[in-house]
Formats: structure tokens, C-alpha cells, sequence
């Protein structure tokens, strides 16, 4: 019975500070706690991707750039990439039904392992061959798309094309 009221007493402040994480933590109107400040370091140009990374990191409680590491930003309406380099610890990201043509960005995201960007107006994915621990690539849906070089992607064990590159174009 000791060693649970013992562990209680330790765990209850800890859950009460995970709870709080959003606000400061005061005893006798002195503060004992004060959470990190959620990142805001980036510049994301494409309003409907920056309202996206925002969301995320409020929603994950996400204070440095790091942290984030998977990122579902499908039927977003989003245009531009460009900024989310910044992001360099992603992993897995989620771009479908969007309107995204340029992948210059994506280049510096070495962590990448999972990338979908079906149904959108990519035309060029050579700036993924840098992607050298990509596992996933779905780029089906997208009718202008440059159809990679025979063994473009032969590390990639997941690789999705739209029909007119998996039909001999």
C-alpha cells in the first residue's frame, strides 16, 4: 500500500503538469512551471500549409522544429512547399488532393521514409531522387507527371506511379 501511495504521489504531479503544459503553474501566486513556447520559427509562404504545420505543432504541444516528424496535410489546397525544409526531422509526410507542382523543397528532407503526394500536378520528381531513406512513394493521380528513368527510385520498396507511367510510357 506504501509503494502505490508513493507512486501516486509521484505520478499526480507529473499528469497534473502534462495537463497544464499549456499554462503556467503557480504556487502561492509564485510560478513553479512555465511550458516551452510552442516553434514559430518558420516561414511557410502557402497560407494553406502554414494554417496546417500550426495546427499540428498546437495540437502536439510541438516546441522545436524536430519534434515534428509526421505531417498529414491531404485536401489542404495547398500550392507552395516551399519553407518546410525546416522541418528536417520528418518522416512521414501526407500531401494527397492538393495542388502542389514544384518539389524543390522535399529535396532537403532526409529523414523522409513515407511521402504521398497522389492527386495532385506534380510534373517533375527528380528532386526526390536525394531521398536517399524513402520507403513510400505514392505519386499516382497526377496526369502531367514526368515519368521517372527506369531504377530512378529502386530503393524506394513502396512506389506508386499514375498509369501512363506504369503502362510503358
Amino acid at each position: 500500500m506504501q509503494y502505490f501511495l508513493l507512486r501516486c504521489g509521484l505520478i499526480l504531479p507529473l499528469f497534473f503538469l502534462y495537463a497544464c503544459q499549456g499554462y503556467d503553474v503557480r504556487v502561492n501566486e509564485r510560478v513553479v512551471y512555465t511550458p516551452p513556447p510552442l516553434f514559430k520559427q518558420f516561414d511557410l509562404p502557402d497560407a494553406a500549409l502554414r494554417v496546417c504545420v500550426q495546427q499540428v505543432i498546437a495540437d502536439e504541444s510541438i516546441t522545436r522544429a524536430s519534434q515534428l516528424v509526421a505531417l498529414n496535410c491531404s485536401h489542404a489546397g495547398i500550392e507552395n512547399l516551399d519553407g518546410l525544409q525546416v522541418f528536417s526531422s520528418l518522416a512521414s509526410l501526407r500531401l494527397s488532393a492538393n495542388r502542389i507542382r514544384n518539389l524543390l523543397a522535399l529535396s532537403e528532407l532526409q529523414e523522409l521514409q513515407h511521402l504521398y503526394l497522389d492527386s495532385n500536378r506534380v510534373i517533375d520528381p527528380v528532386p526526390l531522387n536525394r531521398l536517399q531513406k524513402l520507403q513510400t512513394l505514392d505519386l499516382t493521380a497526377n496526369p502531367a507527371l514526368q515519368c521517372p528513368e527506369s531504377g530512378a527510385f529502386s530503393g524506394v520498396g513502396k512506389l506508386s506511379l499514375p498509369a501512363h507511367c506504369t503502362a510503358g510510357g
